[in-house]
């Protein structure tokens, strides 16, 4: 009899709830949300606006309080860490790509991929630098400022910012919002990689069909609720989920 247990989840919710505002004003953003998170896959998050999938992602990556459930990521309790500790998960076992990129301008492309370590005194391991550098290649654009790189560098500087840690997960939300089609799916294709070959678990926000054909796993929410997921996605069967999706919906987002 095989007795060998399942791999825990890189990130789990329970019973997830939150709330915006009070009253008749309030607004219940997520409204009782389960979910496991695979270790060492590429997990899409999916909804029409307002359907609650980015504050589901800042939930889960500690960046906003539940109004109450629980949150699990890499086996700490999130949901309830003090300040000091939360800042301390983010900067070594959480990992962040965001839209805008979030670049220091003053700082070369190689001290904003290191900064997180720098900031949290820790040191550079090369080789794995050397790798993250080099499969994206970026090796010849260390030296440069943000502004002197193209939309598409500054992102693959952010992922490679976010990957130099070795955290446990990313978080990556709408990666590709501000890029053209070919950076994009050079970014994309990316992340799959330090899936796949690194063996890194990518959790992203993205509103994309195209996007989110490069998961292993794509989440559908609705109303602040999880509502369908699908395994091994194309764009085609994306865009059919959430056509049903929004045809089931009796309101708007």
């Amino acid at each position: 009899m095989d007795t060998a247990a399942a791999p825990t989840p890189i990130a789990s919710a329970r019973d997830l709830v939150k709330v915006y505002g009070a009253g008749t004003t309030a607004v219940r953003a997520l409204d009782g949300v389960d979910v496991d998170l695979a270790r060492g896959e590429l997990t899409a998050i999916m909804g029409p606006s307002g359907s609650g999938k980015s504050t589901l992602m800042h939930c889960l990556a500690g960046l906003d309080r539940p109004t109450s459930g629980s949150v699990v990521v890499d086996g700490a309790i999130v949901s309830s860490m003090s300040e000091r500790r939360l800042t301390a998960l983010r900067r070594t076992r959480v990992g962040f790509v965001f839209q805008a990129y979030n670049l220091v301008p003053t700082l070369t492309a190689l001290e904003n991929i290191t900064l997180p370590l720098d900031i949290a005194r820790r040191k550079v391991d090369r080789a794995h630098l050397d790798l993250v550098v080099g499969t994206l290649g970026l090796t010849d654009r260390l030296g440069h400022k943000p502004s002197e790189l193209s939309g598409g560098q500054q992102q693959r500087v952010a992922c490679a910012r976010a990957l130099v840690a070795r955290p446990a997960v990313v978080f990556a939300d709408e990666p590709t919002g501000n890029l053209d089609s070919a950076s994009a799916a050079e970014v994309l294709g990316f992340l799959r990689d330090s899936v796949d070959e690194l063996g890194q678990s990518v959790v992203m926000v993205t509103h994309d069909p195209t996007s989110a054909g490069y998961a292993h796993r794509v989440l559908f929410l609705g109303d602040g609720r999880l509502v369908g997921e699908l395994r091994d996605p194309t764009p085609e069967s994306v865009l059919g989920a959430l056509a049903a999706l929004t045809v089931s919906r009796t309101g708007t987002g």
